[in-house]
Order: C-alpha cells, then structure tokens, then sequence
C-alpha cells in the first residue's frame, strides 16, 4: 500500500512540474508575441518628371531609376508633372515602370497635372498618390497640324492601341479598367455600380453592365462617366473612384501616408534626382522647331560655302549643326550606329565628288541619297539589324512629325537663302558674307578680289579676259590674269594649275572662269 502511494505520488508530482513547465512556455511564447516588432527601414527615391514626355524623358527616367535602384531604393516615387507628349515614348516608359516595378515599388505622385501621355505612364505604377487639386486624364490621340483632327478608322486604330496600353496598366496594378479607357475614348459610357457581396463600388462600360441583382445593387447604378466626355479627375474623385491611392498636402505627406498603409518607415529624407542640365539641353534639341532651325542653318552654312572661295566659317557652321542634329538623335537612341555611318559617308561622298572628281556623278550620287537614308532613318527608333520603317500608328505619327520639322527647315533655308541673295549686300557690315552682281564700271570692267603687286598699272579684270591657273581650282582657287592674282571658280569642272583660262562671268567678287585652248 505504501508503495502505491509512494508511486503515485511521484507520477503526481511529475505532471504538476510538467504542466508548470508548459505554463511557463506558454508565458514566455505570449511575452514574445506581445513585444512591438519594429518597423522595417526603407529606402525611398524621388524622380522627377516634368515636361514634355519625349525619348530624352525615357532616357533620363531609366538612367536615373537605374542609379537610384542601385543605391538599393525599394520605392520608387515618380513626382510627375506633365501636359503629355510622344505617345511612343510613354509607351516606353510605362513598359520600363512595370519592369521597374519588379525590383521595387513605384508610385506615381501627380503635383499638378498628368494629362494626356502623363496619364498613361502613371497608371502604369503600382500606386498614383495625387497633390490636392491636382488632376489626371483625357489621353485621347491628337495630331501635331493645328485644326486637323483623327476621324473614322483613323481614330479607331490610334485608340484601340492606347486602349491596349490602358487595360495592361488596369490589369497589372488594379486599377478600374473602364475609367481608364474612359479617359482614351469619348463614346464609353460607364457605371458605378455597388457590389452587395464586398460592399465596394465597381465600374462597367454600359454594354458589360452585370446581370445578378442578388450580386449587384443594379437599381442604384450611378453614371459616372457620359458617352460625350473624356474623363479627367480631380484628385478628390480620382480618391473616390479608386485611381489614386491616397490625396495629399505635400511630398511629407505622400510619404507619410506609404509607411503607414505598408508598415514600413524612411531611412531619413529620400533622394531626389533630377534631370541633368544635359539631359534638358538634349530634350530641347530634338524638339521638332529647334531641329528645324538646325537644318535650316547647316543647309544655308553649306549654300553660303558653296557660293564664296575657299573654306571658312559658314562651312564650319554646317558641320557643328550636322554634328548637334545627329549627336541628339544618338543619344536619345533614335539614331543608331548604322544610320550615322551612313550619313558620315554620305557626306564623305560628297566632299569628294566636290573637291576631287570633276563634274558630278556616282560619288555624288551616293553622297546624296545615303545622307538621305540617314537623316530619315534618325526620325525612327529602330535596332541596328532593322529597316528603319515605322510599324504602327504612332511611329507614323513621329516619322511624320519628324519629316515636317526637316520640310520646314527646308522652307526656312530657302527663304533666307533668298533674303541674303537679294538684301545683305546692300549692308555694309554684312556684305562679305555673301556674293551678288556689282555694277559696271566701264563696259565690262568690273571691281573683283585680287592681289597685284604695288607696281603695276593693273587694277581690274574683265570678261573674256584670258589667264593662268596657279593653284588648282576645286572648283575654287587662284588664277593669274596679267599681274593680278585673282580668286576664281571652275565651271562645272576641276582644272589643274598651268591650265589656261577664260573669264566667263563675274558676280560681285566670284570670278567664274572655263579652261580654254592654247592661246597667245
């Protein structure tokens, strides 16, 4: 009998430490839970983005984004103020925002407006995050020309890619897909319309409206978008509809508003990249009216070197414009390696057939047409190993836009060309820079550029007077007509020196000359 109990006792005695034991784990595991954890610290990157929306934008969004993910950034801030732009180059930086979006969260913060393109690469963030007052939409297509609207299947085609690009956006970040085509096409009417199961709203173009009234509280439906409107939100109905996350009062407030929703906190102030004065000065460079301008001076550079001897700062000119036109276009990745050989060759060519073969033939020929492959290939963007040759409506449209910015410079070039030939000899100051007809003196005596020796009676030369070439004419060079030395060009031919020649005509100080026979 003692024994059982002192048995029983032990078993007794070893469950009552057993469940001790187990209340103390127990204890210890509901001490750990109750401990505040604390918030994981995070990196943050401003990126600014105002402006037109251009090539130069996507370049220096990805640059900087490149850097500030570098810099191991987990959110990515895109402080976007913008009217729109290029459809093509925003459709480039809404694929580079989703690819982006795989190494690290990105947020699209509107300050003052994202229209238009602004729009489509802000839904293509994982958060729009928008400034009090600020607004977002309206990404129907337009037309560079003034007054000339996209009608018929020419809309459609330009409208159903955007569309595409929107339902990508609405799909990858949860945004209400109709809103959003709303704001591309002005016939989609849409309803909000409460879902009795979630209690939230949802939004339906009016042909895809639900059918379920024990799912849907369809008698209630509001319209929230006309069939005659593009849909263009202020912040407040951006917030109530569901396309921004979140309306602030400022930057702090933005950031504020992330680490409280994700649980996260900011290690110090993030950093803010800009775009680099480079980066400006390239964006306004390919702007279609400065690029105009370039091709309008570098053409009438080339027309004013032609037009007077020798090589000086008009041909300098041209060459620093070609320089600038194709320099820009590389760098925003709209001239490839093999469009620029082809232009440099081009112009090789040509300097040939100019300065070293007689008359004009093949090299010229080829000088021409392969500065022309170049200089349109540079209007669209296209690897090395492809025919540069626009592939949907919108490279139409910047091929088109491209082709019209050269057409006017061409215009430009040959107004002013026009202008200096007539009007800039009359002005003292400025009549060395280009060459007209002087008036006679005596019969066919006109005043030319010379050099004679002090001695001599010698002071003009006249038509049909005969000389000597002494330096050879490419088509420019000297001749020597009695004692004078006289500037002279070839007609329509190289001549080498010892060549005897004629005068034919004289403009201002251009002596034009022809080779002639032996003569006494």
């Amino acid at each position: 009998m003692k024994k059982w109990v002192w048995k029983f006792g032990f078993v007794l005695v070893c469950v009552l430490l057993l469940l001790r034991g187990l209340y103390g784990q127990g204890a210890s595991i509901g001490d750990v839970n109750n401990v505040p954890t604390e918030a994981p610290s995070v990196k943050a990157a401003i990126i600014v983005c105002k402006g037109m929306i251009d090539d130069g934008l996507y370049e220096s969004i990805h640059r900087r984004t490149e850097f500030a993910i570098g810099q191991e950034a987990e959110y990515l801030i895109y402080e976007i103020s913008t009217y729109g732009g290029l459809v093509s180059a925003a459709d480039e930086i809404s694929k580079y925002f989703l690819k982006a979006g795989k190494e690290a969260h990105t947020v699209a913060y509107i300050t003052t407006e994202a229209m238009s393109a602004g729009a489509m690469i802000s839904v293509h963030c994982h958060d729009i995050i928008m400034l009090e007052n600020a607004t977002i939409g309206d990404c129907a297509p337009m037309t560079i020309v003034p007054n000339q609207k996209l009608e018929g299947v020419e809309r459609e085609k330009a409208e159903s890619f955007i569309r595409g690009i929107f339902d990508r956006a609405a799909k990858a970040n949860g945004y209400p897909q109709a809103l959003l085509r709303a704001m591309v096409t002005m016939q989609i009417e849409v309803h909000r319309v409460k879902n009795i199961t979630t209690g939230k709203y949802e939004f339906f173009e009016t042909d895809q409206l639900p059918k379920d009234p024990n799912k849907y509280d369809l008698d209630n439906k509001e319209l929230a978008v006309r069939d005659d409107q593009l849909l263009t939100l202020i912040a407040s109905d951006a917030l109530e509809y569901g396309i921004a996350r979140a309306v602030v009062k400022d930057r702090a407030g933005a950031l504020a508003f992330l680490a409280e929703r994700d649980g996260v906190t900011f290690a110090g102030e993030p950093m803010v990249l800009k775009t680099l004065w480079s980066e400006e000065m390239v964006r306004w460079l390919n702007s279609p009216a400065v690029m105009a301008v370039l091709i309008m001076l570098a053409m009438l550079g080339v027309y004013i070197e032609f037009n007077t001897p020798g090589v000086g700062l008009p041909g300098l000119a041209a060459v620093i414009c070609f320089v600038i036109i194709i320099g820009s276009k590389y760098l925003v990745d709209l001239a490839n390696w093999v469009e620029v050989a082809l232009f440099v060759i081009g112009f090789l060519l040509l300097m040939i057939e100019i300065f070293v073969l007689p008359g004009f033939g093949i090299a010229g020929f080829l000088g021409i047409t392969c500065i022309l492959f170049g200089l349109f290939g540079m209007l669209i963007k296209n690897p090395p190993d492809e025919l540069p040759w626009p592939r949907d409506a919108f490279a139409w449209k910047d091929f088109t836009d491209g082709v019209l910015g050269l057409s006017v410079g061409f215009v430009g070039f040959v107004v002013l060309a026009w202008l200096l030939a007539k009007y800039l000899p009359k002005l003292q100051f400025l009549s060395g820079l280009i060459l007209v007809p002087t008036a006679a003196k005596q019969g066919t005596e006109f005043e030319v550029s010379m050099t004679i020796p002090p001695e001599s009676k010698t002071i003009s030369v006249n038509v049909g007077g005969l000389g000597e070439v002494i330096s050879t004419l490419r088509p420019t060079g000297k001749a020597k007509f009695g004692n004078a030395i006289v500037d002279v060009v070839a007609e329509a031919e190289f001549l080498d020196t010892g060549t005897k020649v004629e005068i034919i005509e004289i403009q201002g100080n251009r002596v034009v000359v022809k080779a002639v026979g032996n003569q006494s």
